[in-house]
């Protein structure tokens, strides 16, 4: 039953984002709406219509490899296979399931290799917009492994060593003993919201710079004009960065990070080449006004229910007889 049930919402979220691609396709025209010919140029227009229909046709090839494969591994037996090959490595409750998940993922991410060098390589290519060498795009995918094995296999040995705790939490606080019951999706809830607001405080500080060089803004025009559209927007920014987005692609691009004092605006070094100060100026206020409306504490709070119902409705599943048994 519970098998059923997987293969039934694996299909069923396929074949949703299928259509809303299908439908997206559908709806993309080549003509310069009326509205927009005396704010658009038209030729860059058809491009960026091209450009969109490429990615979508490219994204339901991807979509659908990935859909038989992991179809494959639950019909063929793959996951019974590598949970068998994670157990002859080691037995540990922790280790022998972070082996398993690091070597799905490992195998996952080489066999979609291959998509990502012809997206890289041809598409955005095509299209004019690729500056990343090939030594530049196996520098990042070692860069991105060494991030999940840090970054992801720690919060996933505490998720596994929240899940082996079957007693209470004690702990001696003064001359007090505290103790509260222990709940597996509950814990791990905690756990992974903690972890989403590091991130969304620390990622430009910590994760960016692995992969990107960052430095403040010049003084200058554009600092002045930014500094004071935003204050007049009730939004008082001092932590204003540009980044090396030039070195991968041509896109030019600008994102605002961070809550409270880590918050910062940084811009893409191709927005600055390409865009005047009052045009980059009126990109930043799209930006602003993601904050402004609340719009990505709206998102944070969206994800961290979603998580705490997807792990209560796992927790479910997992407290059923046949899947509740562990490994000695």
């Amino acid at each position: 039953m519970i098998f059923i049930i997987l293969i039934v919402i694996i299909l069923a979220d396929f074949f949703l984002e299928s259509l809303l691609d299908l439908l997206n396709l559908k709806n993309l025209s080549t003509k310069l709406p009326d509205e927009l010919k005396d704010l658009y140029n038209a030729e860059k227009y058809v491009q960026s219509q091209s450009y969109e229909r490429v990615n979508i046709r490219f994204g339901l090839i991807t979509g659908s490899f990935n859909l038989l494969l992991v179809l494959s591994m639950f019909f063929f037996d793959g996951f019974l296979f590598v949970n068998n090959l994670a157990a002859s490595i080691s037995s540990h409750p922790i280790l022998q399931p972070l082996l398993f998940f690091a070597i799905i993922g490992l195998a996952l991410d080489l066999l979609n290799t291959p998509f990502a060098v012809y997206d890289t390589f041809v598409i955005e290519q095509r299209f004019g917009f690729n500056k990343t060498t090939p030594l530049l795009f196996v520098v990042d995918k070692l860069k991105g492994w060494l991030l999940s094995v840090i970054m992801g296999g720690g919060l996933m040995s505490l998720i596994l060593w929240f899940y082996n705790q079957t007693t209470a939490f004690n702990f001696q606080f003064a001359s007090f003993n505290i103790q509260f019951p222990f709940h597996f999706w509950l814990s791990t809830w905690l756990l992974i919201t903690f972890f989403m607001l590091f991130m969304a405080f620390f990622y430009s500080t910590l994760i960016v710079p692995l992969f990107n060089k960052q430095k403040p803004l010049d003084e200058g025009e554009l600092k002045q004009q930014i500094t004071l559209s935003s204050e007049q927007a009730g939004f008082r920014i001092d932590k204003i960065y540009t980044i090396d987005g030039s070195k991968r692609s041509t896109k030019a691009n600008a994102y605002f990070s961070g809550l409270g004092r880590k918050k910062r605006i940084v811009l893409y070094d191709t927005l600055i080449n390409e865009l005047s100060v009052d045009e980059i100026v009126a990109v930043l206020m799209h930006e602003i006004g993601h904050f402004r409306k609340k719009h990505i504490i709206t998102g944070m709070i969206i994800s961290v229910i979603q998580t705490g119902v997807m792990l209560f409705i796992l927790s479910l599943f997992v407290s059923l007889p046949q899947l509740s048994q562990r490994s000695g």
